[in-house]
């Protein structure tokens, strides 16, 4: 199956906006079939506007606003990390730690890659639990807390542990970058909003064994994610002269 060429399925309406399980290979901006263009046509809205961004070779959760005054709204959200998002990453080695919480600012480097830098003036943060699947491969639970190009992909070759299939970053070809973007939580004018998206691509994901580990998870926003605090950043003086 061509997954560029199926439409995708919506896993929670809302009369504001709507959550799509994204496609592996379907990019976010292109005249003809980016995500965008494929969901206004494909569900027959007049318009959607993009509130955030996962890479082409990523896989599930995309929330899609359905007016901007909804898109505004969202966006605020998401930039000032409002909502919880968290991903499915298999490994293609075992990370140099199980758990814990990867920092540093991001610098873009040749071919399209990036790395982790140690200073920490604007940093991604990235946190994940990681678990190994018995005759699958190991795992990883991850909830970034900034929203970074390439930010989970350059966090978990980092620590050794390259996402399976994804080239760019040192792993060996696959099926697919085993990276999926699972679930979403927050709050929108006053209402809980909890939707997950189950992945549907790739060997690794579609497993029997990962199949019923995934079922067997409580909801991820139970797990013992650590505080984190961000740098404060001062303010920018008042330019006014009323």
């Amino acid at each position: 199956m061509n997954s560029s060429n199926t439409l995708p399925d919506v896993v929670f309406d809302h009369p504001d906006f709507v959550v799509i399980n994204k496609p592996v290979g379907v990019p976010m901006h292109d005249s003809e079939n980016g995500i965008v263009v494929r969901a206004k046509h494909g569900l027959g809205l007049p318009s959607l506007y993009l509130c955030h961004r996962l890479d082409t070779v990523t896989s599930g959760c995309l929330l899609l606003a359905k007016h901007a005054e909804a898109a505004a709204e969202l966006s605020g959200l998401f930039a000032t990390r409002q909502i919880q998002k968290f991903y499915l990453a298999f490994l293609a080695n075992k990370p140099a730690k199980k758990q814990g919480t990867i920092s540093g600012d991001m610098k873009n480097r040749r071919r399209g890659q990036h790395i982790l830098l140690k200073s920490k003036n604007n940093p991604a943060v990235t946190q994940f639990f990681s678990h190994y699947i018995e005759s699958v491969g190991r795992i990883a639970v991850v909830k970034p807390l900034t929203g970074k190009t390439h930010q989970i992909r350059v966090a978990m070759k980092s620590i050794g542990a390259p996402i399976h299939g994804d080239t760019l970053y040192g792993a060996s070809p696959a099926d697919r970058v085993s990276l999926h973007a699972h679930s979403l939580f927050f709050e929108y004018k006053k209402e809980t909003v909890s939707v997950a998206a189950p992945p549907t691509e790739g060997s690794l994901f579609t497993a029997k064994p990962c199949q019923n580990w995934l079922s067997a998870q409580s909801q991820m926003t139970r797990l013992p994610w650590p505080e984190y605090k961000f740098p404060r950043v001062k303010a920018p003086e008042d330019a006014s002269h009323g």
